[in-house]
């Protein structure tokens, strides 16, 4: 099922993208820009997320870095 309409992101691939250590609505948009044109989506974005175990989170309160765990995406430039 869709999950975005606007990039065809799936409810799968917010999962995954999840498994592999997204935790917010942003770093899913980081991921794969679901969320970032009519943010319809965010709501089931973070429900899909719900309050569970967060990897990164985990990492923060025991003093260590998330942000050097994120994987970099660049986004197309706006025309």
């Amino acid at each position: 099922m869709f999950v975005c309409s606007c990039f065809g992101v799936t409810e799968a691939q917010v999962k995954q993208h999840a498994a592999d250590g997204a935790c917010t609505p942003r770093q899913i948009a980081s991921a794969c820009k679901a969320g970032t044109d009519c943010g319809g989506c965010v709501r089931r974005i973070q429900a899909l997320l719900g309050r569970g175990a967060c990897p990164r989170r985990e990492l923060v309160e025991q003093g260590e870095a998330a942000v050097a765990l994120a994987p970099r995406v660049e986004l197309p430039e706006a025309a």
